[in-house]
């Protein structure tokens, strides 16, 4: 009898621990389904930095459509909700990967200088920039390129009709949603500009002032520029109602963009730039940006160094990463611009034999100064502002995606009766030869105006595969920083084999070469360690970095998404 109550305590308190496992694995499940930054998937997955965007994206799937539909759902969505990063104003770039295809289409929608711009557009008599003219106002924006882009890619690849994919972001601009912090932050931060204009007003301000955080903010003019493009397509945009209102109140207003420039932008499809690293195939874009080829060549530069026993986030491997992304920064102030026009050696400076010549330069000990890489042209600045977003499903589709209007709300100029909002692109053109832009890059004179040609870039979507197979994609705004970012998570995932929400979580650093300093985002690394890297001749800035990486990785069959955590993003799977 003590025999079997004692056999009877086992089996309760087997069932007891059963039940107990159960409740921890169901609290662990819903913590991953509560967590916005972070989930799990078999059959798709989604990260964006706009949560109403996610779902866009998630209702297309839902619907029966496929991951195309999904990303142009979220593309137009997303140019509603987060207006100071995109929009129907602007360009981008979009990677895709198909199944079928071993190598990525690279799509190229950026925006393009219109015919009537010259190259001293910019300048005042004594040849000096003029403050704030390529930045503020219609004069400062690009012919869009974003809608161009979606439609020639939904028109190949998706299923849906574009009245179903358009139907999320109508109702987003025509209903409206509450403004966020950090949209609230960016149009107060751009009143000066946008109040300017009675057309931007109408929209950002309310009783005389600025919208704030928890208002409503309806789009309705712009809910009927989505709706023409969902009945007529690219000639809902381009030509018609919109284009004139686009051509003549942009001139109207001191702009240059004309009916011409809309009815002849082009969307480019290019060659992705390609390398391998640790048994990884490195996929990204091409000029004109330079994302991808300073990705590769960090990641060049560094493949052979034992990162890894250095550890992440060591005094080391720090001033390794920083110097190689300095080198990175050299090359592409000498070298990078539209390949349209200039000639870009993308070949050479992302060959393994260079990226070993490079790795000479640098002295394990001690930092490059800005004098011992004997260059005197640096570059101009990109905006913060960007948005990015990325999609995988198990099929093997992946959509890796940055797009833009460059500054916070673009040139702060909506056209009348469209609620579009132009980009300031042409910023991130080199005003003069030695030149900052908005980011303090450098121009170099690769980079110039001339009609028709496109802004260089840093914007990196990138798709990783392995064993031909995608592994990883991701993507980030934030100017500059966009392609240190992005190698910084390769390196954390693949070189120090980090968990991906840790790999895009740490803290990250950024090296541009100008100005010469080591800039180190939240929750700085400690004392000790940045007490090691200014002994070895670094300058240190403490300031965040902007960036809000949204990765997604297969991992043992599974889809994880992660959206910054830094961000007010959303990953979401199904």
């Amino acid at each position: 009898m003590k025999l079997l109550h004692l056999h009877n305590n086992f089996n309760l308190a087997g069932l007891m621990l059963k039940i107990l496992i159960l409740i921890f694995l169901t609290s662990c499940s819903s913590q991953k389904i509560d967590n916005p930054y972070q989930a799990y998937s078999k059959r798709y997955m989604i990260s964006s930095q706009g949560p109403l965007s996610t779902k866009a994206a998630k209702k297309m799937f839902e619907k029966g459509g496929n991951a195309v539909d999904a990303a142009i759902a979220l593309s137009f969505a997303i140019s509603v909700e987060r207006p100071q990063s995109t929009g129907l104003g602007g360009g981008g770039f979009l990677l895709l990967k198909t199944p079928e295809e071993k190598t990525p289409y690279a799509y190229d929608f950026r925006e393009m200088a219109p015919q009537l711009s010259r190259e001293k557009m910019y300048l005042d008599k004594q040849n000096k920039v003029v403050k704030g003219k390529s930045l503020n106002g219609p004069l400062s924006a690009g012919v869009p390129g974003l809608v161009a882009g979606l439609l020639t890619i939904h028109k190949k690849f998706g299923k849906l009709t574009l009245k179903e994919v358009l139907g999320p972001s109508i109702e987003i601009a025509e209903k409206g949603f509450k403004v966020y912090p950090h949209l609230a932050k960016a149009i107060k931060a751009r009143s000066k500009t946008l109040s300017r204009f009675p057309s931007s007003k109408k929209i950002f301000y309310r009783n005389g002032r600025p919208l704030r955080n928890g208002e409503t903010l309806v789009q309705k003019d712009l809910g009927k520029t989505l709706r023409r493009i969902a009945k007529k397509g690219i000639k809902g945009f381009y030509y018609g109602t919109t284009a004139e209102k686009i051509a003549i109140e942009n001139q109207k207003a001191g702009g240059i963009i004309t009916l011409q420039d809309l009815a002849q932008y082009q969307v480019r499809l290019r060659k992705p730039v390609s390398g391998t690293f640790k048994g990884h195939k490195v996929y990204s874009m091409g000029p004109p940006s330079s994302g991808g080829i300073h990705v590769l060549q960090i990641l060049n530069i560094l493949e052979n160094d034992p990162l890894e026993k250095m550890g992440m986030g060591s005094p080391e491997a720090i001033h390794l990463i920083s110097s190689a992304m300095q080198l990175a920064f050299v090359d592409r102030a000498r070298y990078l611009g539209d390949e349209d026009f200039v000639r870009v050696p993308t070949k050479n400076l992302i060959s393994k034999k260079y990226a070993v010549a490079l790795r000479k330069k640098i002295n394990p000990l001690k930092a490059n100064t800005f004098d011992s890489v004997k260059e005197k042209t640096p570059f101009p600045y990109e905006s913060d502002e960007t948005t990015h977003f990325t999609i995988m499903d198990a099929q093997g589709t992946v959509i890796s995606s940055t797009q833009t209007i460059n500054g916070w709300m673009g040139s702060g100029f909506v056209v009348p009766g469209t609620g579009i909002l132009l980009n300031n692109e042409m910023d991130d053109f080199a005003t003069k030869v030695g030149a900052k832009n908005l980011f303090g890059a450098v121009g170099g004179e690769k980079n110039l105006i001339r009609p028709g040609k496109r802004p260089l870039s840093s914007m990196s979507p990138t798709i990783i595969l392995k064993n031909s197979r995608p592994v990883l994609a991701l993507g980030t705004p934030s100017g500059t920083r966009i392609l240190t970012c992005v190698a910084q998570t390769i390196l954390n995932y693949i070189e120090f084999k980090k968990p991906l929400f840790e790999a895009v979580s740490s803290t990250r650093f950024h090296h541009q070469w100008f100005p010469n300093e080591i800039r180190i985002g939240s929750s700085p690394f400690p004392k000790s360690t940045q007490k090691q890297l200014i002994n070895m001749g670094h300058k240190i800035r403490l300031k965040p970095l902007g960036c809000k990486v949204q990765a997604i990785g297969l991992e043992k069959n599974i889809l994880h998404g992660v959206s910054d955590p830094r961000g007010e993003g959303l990953s979401l799977g199904g």
